[in-house]
């Protein structure tokens, strides 16, 4: 954990403190912070509690997804158009559990819904800096918001489900503790709000779900004049490999005359893979992808065709 900081506000998860559906600038903030303000911010997992530690896939389908449940939005003062809102993420706290999930082919999302016609889902206990995962295997925790964003300035009710140029749902699984995201204010007080929270995720989240978690993120909001972005940025040190340090890796590669469809066959070779050699089903693979398995764009310069990998850390592996 950072140090070096005390909390100024806090904000739990009951209603009157999330919003669920999608960004709004007609929304009432739900608190005012001063500039350089540290607020602690209680995020609801994104399934809303919609699962428990005896779910199964068959609850999949009960489930009623109206968008993310979002913690705020803050008016943080001094902030306008033009603008960029500094998010220095401090720590975060899960709950010791979490929980990735895929849909039936009928729902069309997520990489593959060709590929598995019944839905999917792993429950996580997350202990010790690590996700348990089937056969001993252990993902490493480094948890990050999904979703980070300020309200666009076209007004109305926009989804939570795209990202878009003030932030939203980014998942970049690089903005852990330690990190400073960047987004350009488009409304008055830029109306800040997070959730989405993951315990891990692998770049590319393939199966439509890291390892969703409710958690407790504390983050610092400061409003700068410069430098004048146009998209989000933002400084991390990682870690870029699930123990932060160069390891060994199993590699499958997808090369097509698509960005698309060479990253569904580098990941269909990756499910092969744990499939045939690590003994896993194809169900627990594809949820493993997306949890733990990056996915990197190899060149985009050699025309037809396109390069994409997915790296496969063996330290996840017991042994």
């Amino acid at each position: 954990m950072p140090a070096g900081y005390e909390t100024d506000y806090r904000l739990d998860d009951s209603a009157a403190n999330v919003h669920i559906g999608g960004w709004d600038n007609s929304l009432d903030p739900v608190r005012t912070v001063e500039s350089g303000a540290v607020v602690e911010f209680e995020c609801r997992g994104a399934p809303d509690g919609a699962f428990d530690r005896d779910s199964t896939a068959e609850d999949i389908g009960a489930m009623s997804f109206e968008g993310h449940p979002l913690t705020g939005p803050v008016h943080v003062e001094g902030a306008q158009p033009g603008d960029v809102l500094e998010i220095e993420l401090l720590d975060f706290e899960h709950k010791g559990f979490g929980v990735t999930y895929f849909y039936p082919a009928a729902a069309s999302k997520g990489l593959l819904p060709a590929e598995f016609d019944e839905p999917g889902l792993h429950i996580w206990e997350l202990d010790d800096g690590v996700g348990r995962f089937v056969d001993g295997i252990e993902v490493p925790l480094d948890p990050f918001p999904g979703i980070a964003g300020v309200a666009p300035a076209e007004d109305g009710e926009h989804s939570t489900t795209p990202p878009r140029r003030v932030g939203g749902n980014l998942d970049i699984k690089h903005l852990t503790a330690g990190s400073t995201l960047y987004l350009p204010v488009e409304v008055a007080g830029a109306l800040f709000s997070i959730g989405d929270c993951h315990g891990a995720q692998g770049d590319g989240e393939v199966c439509v779900t890291g390892i969703e978690a409710p958690m407790f993120v504390t983050a610092r909001l400061s409003v700068r004049s410069n430098p004048d972005i146009d998209q989000p940025r933002f400084e991390t040190t990682g870690p870029f490999s699930p123990t932060g340090a160069d390891e060994p890796v199993y590699g499958t590669t997808g090369v097509a005359d698509s960005l698309m469809e060479a990253t569904k066959l580098a990941v269909e070779q990756m499910i092969d893979h744990l499939h045939e050699h690590r003994g896993l089903t194809r169900t627990e693979a594809y949820l493993l992808c997306s949890a733990a398995v990056d996915l990197k764009i190899n060149q985009v310069v050699n025309h037809p065709t396109w390069t994409v990998s997915a790296y496969l850390s063996e330290s996840l592996f017991p042994g």
